[in-house]
């Protein structure tokens, strides 16, 4: 069996993504394939590398991602910062490098909801004097 050293679980728009680091080569997993099978642009894959970079733990570690939700870029977001969390675990001296780059906070943003007798949810329909 195989031991998970940390778990973070990392959110962005409604995407969720839970994390498992393990000891091994560097590997990337989510959900079953491998990170640049997954993400489509070279962008998502660098952004999900991010961590890894910033505190060079790239070739130490195998990261399994189980994500949901979202678009593609939202779940490469929330692997971020699922990663992040999970790295801080393990190292609590790499807090203060990712806490600089901002790769633990969550990003709050979220899609404004469509309100009732408009087009969107701040598009108006168009006015009309006759």
């Amino acid at each position: 069996m195989v031991k998970n050293i940390a778990i973070g679980t990392g959110r962005r728009k409604t995407a969720v993504a839970r994390v498992f680091v393990r000891d091994g080569s560097g590997k990337i997993v989510v959900n079953g394939k491998d990170v640049k099978d997954y993400f489509s642009s070279a962008e998502q894959v660098q952004v999900v590398n991010q961590p890894l970079l910033v505190t060079s733990m790239g070739n130490k570690y195998d990261i399994v991602i189980n994500v949901t939700g979202g678009g593609l870029n939202g779940q490469a977001a929330a692997c971020l910062h699922g990663i992040s969390r999970a790295l801080v675990q393990i190292d609590p001296d790499a807090r203060t490098s990712l806490k600089a780059n901002g790769y633990l906070t969550r990003d709050s943003r979220m899609v404004e909801r469509k309100k009732y007798g408009q087009r969107g949810a701040r598009r108006r329909f168009q006015f009309s004097k006759r």
